[in-house]
């Protein structure tokens, strides 16, 4: 995949709802039902972290179920080698705690939309002089909306910034004024346990709070 195919996809599933679904503790029997929920709710961005039950099981059994325009992968990818078992199966989208610039070029040469973590100017220029399609603020509580803008306005333009740590639909809001492109959404949209109907609620309302956010 060229990097002007990555971007056209990322930017079609940010155009949908540029919200990533973090999954964390998502396990293979119930994959698909969860995935395929948020699906029909809009969500294009579908994470599963590898710090998961049999994440790569359940990455697989997504990608398979899904179309084509949803993008699929893990989180909490921290080694090069998990690229690669990521690349087998067929993922998408490998997102990152950090910002390891030898992970980062793997996943780019894998054809992979890569979201590494930063917070700091320096590992934002490192990620995305490395590839990165987008950078994830981690942890957006830590950093904030005030640090985020600042380092936004040093950034090349169009960069896209994902705040993860934190996100509800109600705590968006105060990250308007830094410009953000999206967020990412951990145990306030999914928690071990949930069940379909229960995300399919707290994904309404995500899609409402991004709907009033960016209007």
């Amino acid at each position: 995949m060229t990097d002007t195919d990555r971007l056209t996809r990322l930017d079609a599933a940010c155009s949908a709802l540029p919200l990533v679904a973090i999954l964390r503790g998502l396990r293979p029997e119930e994959a698909v039902e969860i995935a395929q929920t948020l699906y029909d709710e809009g969500f294009r961005l579908i994470e599963i972290p590898l710090n998961s039950p049999q994440p790569f099981d359940s990455i697989a059994a997504v990608r398979k179920a899904l179309p084509a325009d949803a993008l699929v992968g893990a989180g909490t990818v921290t080694t090069i080698a998990d690229v690669d078992r990521l690349d087998a199966i067929g993922a998408d989208l490998v997102v990152m705690p950090h910002a390891d610039v030898a992970v980062i070029g793997q996943a780019v040469a894998k054809g992979m939309i890569c979201i590494p973590g930063i917070a700091t100017p320096t590992e934002a220029y490192a990620a995305l002089n490395a590839g990165a399609a987008a950078l994830k603020i981690f942890p957006a509580e830590l950093v904030g909306p005030v640090v985020i803008k600042a380092i936004r306005t040093i950034l090349p333009t169009g960069t896209r910034l994902f705040p993860v740590g934190g996100i509800s639909p109600t705590t968006m809001e105060p990250f308007k004024p830094a410009g953000v492109a999206g967020f990412g959404l951990g145990s306030a949209l999914y928690k071990p346990g949930d069940s379909a109907a229960t995300v399919a609620a707290k994904a309404r309302d995500f899609a409402a709070a991004w709907a009033d956010f960016a209007g």
